[in-house]
């Protein structure tokens, strides 16, 4: 995204950036337990060490630098590190690691625009000498791999992208979808107790994870609440805590009973009047809202400690790492272990709850998994018969639009039957 400022704002702009940026990830205890550990809100901060290595100025951002004798391993953030919702979710995987991976130093930088910005951090981090760079925005995928093909020693994992030299840059995502559509099914079973068939969904960009998500919820809904329909508002931001809001309530006050987010903050649990609800996402706490319906998190840190380990030891390849619901990586806020359901979950029928629970529980034990959510029949809100039944999507599907160049078959340029929307314009 590119804004126009006045050079004074622009400034004070690049001087608060290179204030807050992040010179060092300080070590970090492992997080507590889930009924131990605090609302997003309250998280304490990290101690500083004694003793912190010199950081760099490379433009707006600090560039921190290794610890000499330990396996040194770098976050790029697009949001700051205690958002609430995606970067956060992260910064846990990476105390994860701090904590659980035998001597080893991480340290991040937060707030990286995506584009020139995005490889001008990274390739200043694989200058410092990292060992290992986790970027986490599909906006770093492009700078991820020019920086990979200049520094061939240091391991480039991007998140949620479809690109890899096979060599010493892969991406990584997980099968999100499952608890999306798992989220449906909760949202069409509330919207149908609440008398109100009306559901919304707050997109980011017009990528295919989006629609992916989104329509992986559609099909959630229609399970539990076959007259439910959807509509969409675009905010083009991954983390703009005011556009989030105000998007919510623009669904709210079209008449939306329950909205749920593909960004990163709790907007739509706090823009909740009384008697609708919100799905927050990505990371585990923020649902601390009694309009929050549920929240759909990660897990990255077993993961991310495993290809650290992989990276040190030889053994990790870069490629197209896909998982699954069954290796722990994400979850249901409310359904998993020493969780409580939210007050607007645990009064639903418990007719619809059953079907709910026993879901995803076949996704965690691996009875279901992505290409069951996209399984046909499936039919789009033109009319058109997406998928027949007993056929599912590909993992090429999944992930591509053919006007981007995917060899995808079906792809994913569509919406659900019970979506209003139209589709997004692609540039």
């Amino acid at each position: 995204m590119s804004r126009r400022i006045a050079l004074p704002i622009l400034a004070l702009i690049i001087l608060a950036l290179a204030l807050t940026a992040c010179a060092q990830a300080a070590p970090a205890p492992a997080a507590p337990a889930a009924e131990e550990q605090p609302a997003a809100e309250e998280q304490p901060a990290a101690e500083a060490p004694a003793e912190q290595p010199a950081a760099s100025t490379e433009g707006a951002y600090q560039i921190p630098t290794i610890e000499e004798g330990k396996y040194n391993v770098a976050f790029v953030y697009v949001g700051p590190h205690d958002d609430g919702g995606w970067t956060q979710a992260h910064d846990q995987g990476r105390m994860y690691v701090e904590e659980n991976v035998e001597n080893v130093h991480t340290a991040y930088v937060e707030n990286v625009a995506e584009g020139a910005d995005a490889e001008q951090v990274i390739r200043s981090l694989a200058r410092k000498g990292f060992d290992v760079i986790f970027t986490t925005s599909f906006g770093f995928m492009d700078a991820s791999e020019i920086v990979a093909e200049e520094f061939p020693d240091i391991d480039i994992i991007h998140i949620s992208g479809f690109k890899s030299n096979e060599a010493n840059f892969g991406n990584l995502m997980g099968a999100m979808e499952n608890m999306k559509y798992t989220a449906g099914m909760l949202a069409g079973a509330r919207a149908k107790a609440d008398g109100n068939p009306k559901l919304g969904y707050i997109a980011t960009f017009p990528i295919p994870e989006e629609l992916r998500l989104g329509n992986a919820f559609a099909l959630g809904a229609e399970q539990t609440c076959p007259e439910c329909t959807i509509d969409v508002r675009w905010i083009f931001t991954w983390h703009d805590p005011i556009l989030e809001k105000e998007a919510a309530s623009s669904l709210f006050d079209s008449g939306v009973q329950v909205v749920m987010t593909g960004a990163d903050t709790p907007a739509p649990a706090e823009a909740a009047p009384e008697g609708k609800w919100g799905i927050t996402y990505d990371y585990q706490y923020n649902c601390n809202n009694p309009r929050c319906l549920t929240s759909m998190y990660w897990n990255w840190g077993p993961v991310y400690a495993n290809i650290v380990e992989g990276s040190r030891e030889g053994t990790w390849v870069g490629g197209w790492e896909y998982f699954e619901s069954d290796t722990g990586g994400m979850g249901l806020f409310g359904f998993g272990e020493g969780e409580e359901l939210q007050p607007g979950a645990a009064s639903i029928p418990e007719e619809d709850m059953a079907v709910i629970r026993e879901t995803y529980a076949k996704f965690l034990n691996g009875e279901l998994d992505r290409f069951d959510v996209f399984s046909g029949p499936i039919t789009d809100n033109q009319g058109n018969l997406v998928l027949p039944e007993g056929q599912s999507l590909e993992q090429a599907d999944l992930d591509g639009f053919k006007q981007f160049g995917s060899p995808c078959e079906t792809c994913m340029y569509w919406w659900n039957e019970n979506i209003t929307a139209e589709l997004p314009e692609l540039e």
